[in-house]
């Protein structure tokens, strides 16, 4: 990094501009373009891409660690083979989607019964080497962070962690609970990362903010007598009328913050965020979180002595413009700035 002049335009290969070289790098991003369950708007799939493509345009100094870029990121790579494979399943899955949809369906049960095997095998295919990635850098003392892809894309990490038998907590940005059993036939359902994850006992607690949108199974479980001492809500609707009744934004965060253990991880759908930062996700929902309260969350954790021990940031969407993604690279940086 001795000759790397962060005032110069981005000229390197690797993201934010940076030197491609994992041997100097603290932080390693784990691409995982997948989206095979997504059920309304597409193109998370994408993001890792084009996020890396916009970060060149991200200027290097960060108030947290001016000297962040010396650290070095370094973006690792996805398999072809399951980017060829999961573009051929995506097709089928968005074909069982749509036949839930029919009243007059005559697909053949069968088959559909099937494809979602086929599905499901390949999930935990990819989840199986993404496991063993985490391991592979963690085992190099890495931060790894993880660039989604839909929201179903952490639940290798929580499996990693499961296995390590770390006690840990997780705080979510959501606009969803994502704690359905199952969604449109799929176990490993973007709309069930939660609920897979919960399933592990090492995970202590599951703050989650910004929640604006959800069903009454979501509900019934949150209040499940088993799990709802692990569960701490903050759902948009009743964050906003605190505020709006004299509550500061720090007393809440100091709040959040206080309910998690010492070791964190964070996991960020972009839909928790105001709409308006990200137009392009792929279920985006009025309300939600403003970029500068999300960053003072994330300082605010930082500053309170936590270990954030893994991240990620899902949901970027990317079709109509690069809006989503500068604010996803951005994002990204400040995620490294506070590990």
């Amino acid at each position: 990094m001795s000759t790397f002049d962060p005032n110069s335009p981005a000229i390197g290969n690797g993201i934010y501009g940076l030197p491609e070289d994992s041997r100097y790098s603290r932080f390693v991003l784990i691409p995982v373009p997948w989206e095979m369950t997504v059920s309304y708007g597409s193109g998370t799939a994408f993001a890792p891409h084009f996020i890396k493509v916009a970060s060149a345009q991200v200027d290097l100094y960060h108030p947290n660690n001016p000297k962040l870029y010396e650290d070095g990121i370094f973006m690792d790579e996805f398999p072809e083979e399951f980017v060829e494979k999961h573009e051929f399943l995506r097709k089928v899955a968005e074909e069982l989607i749509e036949e839930l949809g029919l009243e007059d369906s005559i697909a053949d049960k069968r088959q559909m019964a099937a494809q979602y095997a086929e599905i499901e095998k390949f999930t935990v295919e990819v989840n199986q080497w993404l496991k063993k990635r985490i391991r592979f850098w963690k085992a190099q003392s890495k931060v790894v962070g993880l660039v989604g892809g839909d929201h179903s894309v952490p639940l290798a990490f929580h499996q990693f962690l499961a296995d390590e038998e770390t006690n840990y907590g997780i705080l979510t940005i959501d606009a969803h609970h994502d704690l359905r059993e199952a969604y449109e036939g799929f176990n490993y359902s973007h709309a069930s990362i939660f609920y897979n994850v919960l399933k592990h006992k090492n995970v202590e607690k599951l703050v989650q903010l910004g929640i604006r949108d959800f069903c009454h199974e979501e509900v019934d479980f949150v209040n499940n007598d088993e799990v709802k001492s692990r569960i701490n809500v903050y759902y948009d609707r009743d964050v906003r009328s605190r505020m709006y009744h004299g509550e500061s934004w720090a007393k809440l965060c100091a709040e959040m913050i206080s309910a998690l253990p010492q070791k964190v991880y964070i996991s960020i759908d972009i839909d928790g965020l105001d709409a308006k930062l990200c137009p392009n996700t792929g279920t985006p929902v009025p309300g939600g979180i403003e970029y500068q309260e999300l960053t003072f969350l994330l300082d605010q954790i930082k500053h309170s002595g936590k270990e954030i021990i893994g991240f990620d940031l899902c949901e970027v969407g990317y079709r109509e413009n690069d809006w989503d993604v500068n604010v996803g690279a951005r994002l990204l940086y400040h995620l490294c700035s506070i590990c």
